[in-house]
């Protein structure tokens, strides 16, 4: 059996996420994944549908670079920093999920089980898919910005509402993995 992957360790990443942060706040930038699909939806013109849409966003097209760093990033990892598909997660998360269903837990970075085009032709999970969506979406706005946002943004700057919003997100996030989760599946 081949060894599994192992993610870079902290000491190599925290301190470039930290650089990137210094960077951000002497520029006077804020860094946000939820504030890029704002911006891309006032470029493709939502304003003409929604007034919250109407917003000038040339101040705001730098951050447009973090989605393109992003995309080429995640691909880099992907297909040239991952000698396979295999994902390191805990033994039992492994067991639980395919208790669900999931056979592809471990095995791949997405669950084919939700994302495969086969699954895609399956009603209940577009209805998941489409709900949790929506679900995120309203969550990161009413809280003001995303869960990159308020960890790393806001948690940088010392901002008490981000660190309301992050004990949210993972007080939120163990209610659906071990309450409403099992319901589902």
């Amino acid at each position: 059996m081949e060894a599994v992957y192992n993610p870079w360790p902290w000491y190599v990443s925290g301190p470039l996420i930290a650089l990137t942060m210094a960077i951000l706040i002497l520029l006077g930038k804020r860094f946000g994944m939820s504030s890029n699909l704002e911006t891309f939806c006032s470029m493709g013109g939502a304003g003409k549908f929604v007034d919250y849409f109407k917003v000038d966003t040339k101040p705001r097209r730098w951050n447009l670079m973090v989605v393109l760093g992003t995309v080429i990033g995640g691909f880099i990892g992907a297909n040239v920093l991952s000698p396979q598909d295999q994902v390191a997660i805990n033994k039992k998360s492994v067991e639980t999920l395919k208790a669900f269903g999931f056979d592809s837990a471990g095995e791949a970075y997405l669950p084919t089980e939700l994302f495969s085009a086969q699954s895609l032709s399956d009603p209940k999970i577009w209805i998941i898919l489409l709900v949790g969506g929506f679900l995120v979406g309203f969550g990161a706005r009413y809280a003001g910005g995303c869960t990159s946002g308020h960890a790393i943004s806001g948690l940088s700057d010392l901002q008490i509402p981000s660190l309301i919003a992050v004990i949210g997100f993972f007080v939120g996030g163990l209610v659906m993995v071990h309450m409403v989760f099992p319901l589902i599946f």
